[in-house]
């Protein structure tokens, strides 16, 4: 079947990488699974055979019979729930009540969206097992030594590590970058300390809007600098330092700072 290029279309095709993915999320048989794009279903069969409850969505109408066909046992055994969707335009809620483990093969153009959508909805997923371009696995890590808007993202929510690297030999039609497994533990909304989604993010965008500037003139753009020179020395921060240099915690304590 040709690839639709609209959809970000790269099969996996690599028996190896597909028992990684499935170990990396450590999916057993009393879990649910929810599977986004499962294409041809070779990452959907390797998860089927854990005994775990699956969820697959998959945007692409071509697609459907050919896994209703694949899947005929598993779906009339209510094993395999096949969903013809958008996940973009679906409610989590909608999908599963139950607590559930989030593990894909996902189209690289909508990366960010889906873990934004993921990380930050009222019904997380307990962990998040993904395929994703190495160099956003990269810069979510921060293998760099350097935060950045992405990596405190999910840094906030999760705890992201680096399971494997792979090659593009590894999808039909092969990508133009090199991929990784990541995967997301101990997903929650506790690490916020109580501070509130809303004003962490407006610190951090406000924090990383100017790239060049050191992150006191960045700042101060929404607060008062005299103001922001007093939460500096209580947080122990730089007035020269960079929002890169800033690990989570010290963001945390900042946001505290500035909202009381």
């Amino acid at each position: 079947m040709l690839k639709k290029k609209s959809l970000g279309q790269h099969f996996l095709n690599s028996p190896q990488i597909v028992k990684d993915i499935v170990s990396a999320g450590n999916v057993n048989k009393d879990n649910v699974v929810l599977e986004i794009g499962p294409g041809e279903g070779v990452l959907t069969e390797k998860l089927l055979e854990t005994g775990a409850h699956i969820i697959s969505i998959e945007k692409d109408d071509r697609l459907i019979p050919e896994l209703q066909k694949r899947f005929s046992k598993e779906i009339s055994l209510k094993q395999l729930e096949l969903i013809h969707a958008d996940v973009l335009d679906v409610g989590i809620t909608h999908i599963t009540k139950d607590k559930y483990k989030l593990v894909a093969n996902i189209p690289y153009y909508i990366t960010g969206q889906i873990m934004r959508m993921f990380l930050e909805s009222d019904a997380q997923p307990t962990s998040m097992t993904l395929l994703i371009q190495k160099e956003v696995a990269d810069r979510i890590v921060a293998r760099d030594g350097k935060e950045s808007l992405l990596s405190l993202s999910i840094k906030i929510f999760g705890e992201p590590k680096i399971i494997r690297t792979v090659g593009r030999g590894a999808f039909t039609p092969q990508p133009n970058v090199d991929s990784a497994v990541i995967n997301i533990e101990n997903i929650n909304k506790n690490r916020l300390g109580g501070v509130k989604e809303e004003l962490f993010f407006k610190v951090i965008h406000s924090g990383f809007a100017h790239k060049r500037k050191q992150l006191l003139p960045n700042l101060s753009s929404i607060y008062k600098r005299g103001d922001l020179a007093d939460v500096f020395k209580k947080c122990e921060i730089n007035e020269k330092a960079r929002a890169e240099d800033l690990g989570l915690e010290t963001w945390i304590k900042l946001c505290k700072e500035i909202s009381i």
